[in-house]
């Protein structure tokens, strides 16, 4: 067998595993999560389903969305995800007036993100705060510009994230 042969297969010869694998680190990746968080994410997802019987796809994409640094990463505070987990673990941002280093902080609907006073004239919130003149939030993120704070109006639906990832085959990748 010729070297490199393996690495030229099309995604249309990969396996039913390979392409539940391919899913899987797809959608991880993009939320830069570890496999054991992200497998904890799909997992209870799972056990949800078979007590409630709600559409998964979307629930696992409103799981991965309301985390705090997806959040922060939404309103534009942060250019990356991984800007936003950083902002968030250095104490920047504060969720319903009390200062929250934990990324995974799961939001609620009442719950108001803002960036701490005592951050407000650092070199990276004055960055941010001119990006956010032109920045636009998704229909489901409320944000107020002036007061660097907001909230989620209403939980994320499928078509609002825009994910490529073929969510299916990521839940039949850990249905194994």
């Amino acid at each position: 067998m010729q070297k490199g042969i393996m690495r030229k297969r099309r995604a249309s010869q990969l396996s039913e595993y390979g392409k539940q694998l391919q899913a899987k680190q797809e959608l991880r990746g993009e939320y830069g999560l570890r496999e054991r968080q992200f497998k904890g994410y799909v997992k209870k997802v799972l056990a949800r389903k078979n007590t409630q019987g709600s559409d998964t796809n979307e629930a696992l994409l409103q799981n991965l969305e309301t985390r705090l640094d997806g959040i922060v990463y939404r309103m534009g505070f942060a250019k990356t995800r991984s800007q936003a987990r950083q902002i968030v673990g250095h104490g920047h941002i504060h969720v319903n007036g009390k200062v929250m280093d934990i990324p995974s902080y799961q939001v609620q609907k009442k719950d108001v993100i803002s960036i701490s006073r005592s951050s407000l004239n650092t070199e990276l919130v004055k960055n941010i705060q001119l990006a956010m003149k032109k920045f636009q939030a998704p229909s489901w993120i409320e944000l107020d510009k002036e007061k660097m704070e907001g909230g989620i109006k209403e939980l994320p639906k499928l078509q609002d994230v825009g994910s490529e990832a073929d969510i299916p085959l990521v839940f039949e990748f850990y249905s194994r």
